[in-house]
């Protein structure tokens, strides 16, 4: 199975996750030439942009450690972009969230990053 494939099959379990943790998906695989986000959805009334990662084992870590500084100021372009876009206002609370899959156990880390300016590449 290829990787693109996997991290749907991935993707999709983690949204169910969400759903099932009251989230109201609004998009899946956004993407602009500002970066990706994997999931975006409504938590109550924030508006969470939701990176999804996955490790088969703990060789290169834990999946919720591989989100770092980079792929951060990445998905940071990316929400800002989405918030325009849809005219998402200015006062809507927003957070970035993470959902680590490692095996069969999965981890919602709200508000696991702020926001990150700088250059993402």
């Amino acid at each position: 199975m290829d990787k693109r494939k996997l991290g749907s099959q991935y993707e999709e379990q983690a949204a169910d996750f969400l759903r099932q943790q009251g989230y109201r998906i609004a998009e899946r695989n956004y993407r602009d030439r500002a970066g990706e986000i994997d999931i975006i959805g409504w938590d109550g009334g924030c508006l969470a942009f939701i990176e999804v990662k996955y490790r088969r084992d703990a060789a290169k870590g834990s999946s919720l450690e591989a989100v770092g500084r980079q792929k951060q100021r990445r998905i940071s372009r990316a929400a800002l972009s989405y918030r325009m876009k849809k005219k998402i206002p200015e006062e809507t609370p927003c957070r970035f969230d993470v959902v680590g899959i490692d095996r069969d156990e999965i981890t919602l880390v709200k508000n696991a990053f702020d926001f990150s300016y700088g250059r993402a590449w």
